[in-house]
């Protein structure tokens, strides 16, 4: 990599952070797609990141057809688009080489929520060989990221300061765009969260972050997997799950339970009600099944299908 490009990447990072109040994870994605394409043999041929046009970055992208997830070329795309439009806002490239580059076909993948059976036994789990500090934050963490529906991003952000004891709920900040919201916490992840700041109570605390690791330090995105993944194996859940499975879990049950999707869409925090709407698929697809199981007429005689 060039001084130059070294030098352009470190300025859009602080333009990231500093005026579009990306998250540091969004951030760091970008970061390290473009340190990827400064790299590349497409780009040092022609000069640099300042310098390559839109058929170098183009074969370059091509590169990762079948190698990686649609998903995933979508965010290099969008990291490229962002730095080209940044980079020609600021006079140092004339043209935008990214403009005009067909987006991935984005995959049709429903989310597998857990059944709320399961979600309660990982909650609440005990593992005995866990201090009571780190059980009870354990307990907690999980309660509130069930509870709230939160993107794992959001709870490690979340400070003390961020919960309302009184008021039994939290403000989480989202990076997409700094757009605040207020989440209501259930009883249960209320009380959860209750006993682990009681171990917690020292004068500061509120200037503190929520979830703190062995250390003192604020818990990581991966610590939480950690977690999770340790937990489902000592509740006997077989399914892998992911912090997001939470999320997708808590959108799903409240669906089931009747909760209107614009409730929904508030409490997860999505911009467009479109992105809410795929948890009605979900539900309607167990609906289907359930029935296709349980009911008498579901079945064909002599079990050859339903005619």
């Amino acid at each position: 990599m060039t001084a130059a490009d070294a030098a352009a990447i470190e300025a859009f990072e602080r333009y990231l952070l500093g005026e579009c109040g990306y998250s540091v994870h969004t951030a760091r994605a970008y970061i390290s797609t473009l340190r990827r394409l400064a790299a590349a043999a497409e780009c040092a041929r022609d000069g640099g990141l300042d310098r390559i046009g839109p058929l170098p970055l183009r074969a370059w992208l091509a590169s990762f057809h079948g190698a990686q997830k649609p998903s995933t070329r979508t965010r290099r795309l969008s990291a490229l688009r962002s730095f080209f439009r940044f980079r020609v806002r600021t006079g140092a490239r004339p043209t935008d080489p990214s403009e005009g580059l067909p987006a991935p076909r984005p995959e049709r993948r429903l989310p597998a929520p857990l059944p709320a059976e399961d979600c309660e036994r990982v909650i609440e789990v005990e593992e005995p060989r866990r201090s009571g500090l780190l059980q009870a934050r354990d307990r907690a963490m999980l309660d509130v990221l069930y509870g709230a529906g939160l993107r794992v991003g959001e709870l490690v952000g979340l400070d003390v300061r961020d919960y309302d004891r009184h008021r039994r709920e939290i403000r989480v900040r989202h990076g997409k765009g700094d757009r605040d919201r207020v989440v209501p916490l259930p009883t249960l992840a209320h009380q959860a969260l209750e006993a682990y700041l009681e171990l917690r109570e020292r004068p500061g605390i509120m200037g503190e972050p929520m979830f703190l690791n062995a250390r003192g330090r604020r818990l990581s995105d991966r610590s939480v997997r950690l977690v999770l993944r340790r937990r489902l194996g000592a509740a006997g859940v077989a399914r892998r799950a992911s912090p997001h499975t939470l999320r997708h879990s808590f959108a799903t049950h409240l669906l089931d339970a009747d909760v209107d999707l614009r409730s929904i869409q508030e409490l997860l925090g999505h911009a467009r009600l479109s992105t809410t709407q795929r948890y009605t698929h979900v539900s309607a697809e167990r609906l289907a099944r359930v029935h296709r199981q349980a009911h008498p007429r579901a079945k064909g005689r002599g079990g050859r299908g339903s005619r």
